[in-house]
């Protein structure tokens, strides 16, 4: 039991670290778009250890933006919101991990990947509710011009998460295709 325990906590640090390095690979696009790169080894860790291991790995992940000098901190509540709370709700990454899984070992890929992208989608608007949160509180003055902060903030929130869903959804696809056991923990 503790071996496992370990094991997953070791694993959850490992997937949050991948993260951190993907996600210095430069995806945005002005100040307010970017694909989100390190989604994919959130939803990995997700559909591998479910629910509270995809929580942990997140909020390793969000932690280390401070540690790696890659937060953009406003006031602390913002911080706390974007980089905490944000990111510790990727654990919805992993609602449906235990129907992925079950289908991957039936060798069922097809409702596999299909119950994938519905938890990817889940974990993703998990975390981008709070960063559309983080802009209409916090980030309203980088507003286009004759934008609110509510339009502002749910356009350019949504279409990062939407594309850091499509992107990261493709290719967790692809690698459960060509290497299911990457989501089969023994």
């Amino acid at each position: 039991m503790r071996n496992t325990r370990l094991l997953t906590m070791l694993e959850c640090a490992i997937f949050a670290a991948l993260a951190m390095v993907l996600s210095f690979i430069p995806l945005d696009i002005g100040s307010s778009f970017s694909i989100s790169l390190g989604m994919i080894p959130m939803y990995i860790i997700a559909i591998r250890r479910g629910f509270w291991a995809a929580g942990f790995s997140g909020l390793l992940w969000g932690l280390l933006h401070f540690v790696t000098g890659k937060a953009y901190i406003l006031s602390p509540l913002q911080g706390f919101l974007e980089y905490i709370v944000a990111f510790a709700f990727i654990a919805f990454a992993g609602v449906f991990a235990v129907q992925v899984r079950g289908y991957l070992k039936e060798e069922k890929l097809g409702k596999a990947i299909g119950w994938a992208w519905g938890t990817m989608v889940i974990g993703g608007v998990a975390r981008y509710f709070w960063h559309y949160l983080a802009g209409v509180l916090f980030w309203g003055a980088y507003a286009f011009k004759g934008w609110s902060a509510q339009l502002f903030s749910i356009v350019m929130n949504g279409a990062s998460c939407i594309a850091t869903i499509i992107v990261a959804g493709i290719i967790v696809s692809i690698l459960m295709k060509i290497s299911p056991k990457l989501f089969l923990p023994k």
